[in-house]
């Protein structure tokens, strides 16, 4: 009798230290992400590689997990059942009851996985090893009950494909990058950062390109003088050279280039010719290639400008390298920039703005939410809700703000002011 008890009460131990051991592990797993268990396999971490093949075949973790741990609970409860009656008698199955919900709950669930949520990766790594062969020999049946429960889903019209994900990869770092940041651990700009690399993909040239009305050009049919005047007072290294008119773009001036000519000589004199015969080759490129496809043609071809065409082959922009980096880190200035800030701050909060600035810069130095789908400035968005050509001193509310046109030419807002409702 005595050593009937004995075995049966170390028998419940073991079988509490098993329902930890497949709680912890379920925790451990399911917190630890592919991401940062892929990083600790390159630093050569063992078992990595072993929870990493784990999670790939999640379905038949958690159900081998959910099938051990529903075994030793169920066997520990019925064999403390056994116990309790032979030493208390009838009474012994309630004692069973409260006994048994109290450890499984505090000792079998609350502190593994309380343990593993606070060391989800260190634990991944301990316990892999001893799962992995529990979860081949338990395949078979995990597979039965997956199809199972895939049936039974079917009969109630739920459809389930464990290959679809309902979240890309980027809209997870996104997700994860703005938790970090709510949460204090990520600076806005590390986070602006990362999200202008994801966005890449989905901007067009269109999105962020230089506007034809908006871009520093120089004739061609000029005087030779004038030319190197203008190159010379320009802030820019690269200019656009048209002939005829200003939208049949013949090439780019380098500044570097005339400097070159002009090394050897006493005076700026220079030909025509000799600046044609400088100018760097035209790159031009469709207005809806992606930011990404155009950031890996400027590295490819070495060339730092390039020309935007509509469907029609007409001229709609400029976009540069430089363009395509300020959407990653900003806005970039060197000493020869000229100050063309669009954006001011009022001592009342508002913003005063120019019509051409464009609403993704105002949500990203902001943080609104402004939609940018239907026109890229201030002045286009005023324009697409207002379905008019609004005049100075007009006012507009929409999206929660306040828009107040002070200064506009010929059916284009220079300038505006912006407030919030809230």
């Amino acid at each position: 009798m005595v050593f009937e008890i004995v075995v049966l009460f170390f028998a419940i131990i073991i079988l509490l230290a098993l329902s930890a051991f497949f709680s912890g592990s379920e925790t451990a797993l399911t917190a630890s992400t592919r991401s940062r268990l892929t990083g600790l396999a390159m630093k050569g971490k063992s078992n990595a590689n072993i929870a990493i093949e784990l999670l790939n075949k999640k379905e038949s973790l958690i159900g081998a997990i959910l099938l051990g741990n529903n075994l030793v609970n169920i066997l520990a409860s019925a064999l403390a059942t056994s116990l309790l009656i032979r030493v208390f008698g009838n009474s012994g199955v309630a004692y069973a009851v409260i006994i048994m919900t109290a450890l499984i709950v505090i000792f079998a669930e609350i502190l593994p996985k309380s343990y593993a949520i606070a060391n989800s990766e260190k634990a991944a790594l301990m316990v892999s090893p001893y799962l992995k062969p529990f979860v081949t020999i338990l395949a078979p049946i995990t597979w039965l009950m997956e199809k199972t429960v895939f049936y039974i889903l079917s009969l109630i019209g739920i459809k389930h494909d464990k290959n679809v994900r309902t979240l890309s990869v980027a809209d997870e770092i996104r997700g994860t990058v703005d938790l970090h940041h709510k949460e204090g651990r990520l600076f806005k700009m590390d986070k602006d950062m990362v999200r202008g690399i994801l966005d890449l993909s989905e901007i067009t040239v269109e999105d962020i390109m230089v506007h034809r009305s908006n871009i520093f050009t120089v004739n061609i049919d000029d005087l030779p003088e004038k030319i190197i005047s203008q190159v010379a007072e320009s802030p820019y290294t690269r200019i656009p050279v048209w002939k005829d008119n200003n939208e049949n773009i013949i090439g780019l001036i380098h500044s570097k280039n005339l400097l070159k000519i002009l090394k050897d000589r006493q005076s700026l004199e220079i030909t025509r010719e000799e600046i044609k015969n400088s100018l760097i080759k035209t790159w031009f490129v469709p207005e809806t290639t992606s930011l990404k496809d155009q950031l890996q043609m400027h590295l490819k071809r070495k060339i730092k400008l390039a020309m935007v065409v509509d469907e029609y082959g007409a001229l709609n922009g400029m976009i540069s390298l430089e363009d395509i980096i300020e959407e990653i880190v900003g806005d970039i200035s060197d000493e020869h920039d000229i100050d063309m800030s669009d954006i001011t701050r009022d001592k009342d909060g508002s913003i005063k703005v120019k019509g051409s600035t464009e609403i993704r810069n105002l949500n990203r130095s902001f943080g609104w939410d402004l939609p940018d789908e239907e026109a890229n400035t201030i002045s286009g968005l005023i324009i697409n809700e207002s379905r008019s050509f609004p005049k100075k001193g007009q006012e507009f509310q929409f999206y929660g703000f306040k828009f107040k046109i002070i200064e506009a030419e010929r059916n284009i807002i220079t300038k505006v002011i912006i407030s919030s409702l809230n």
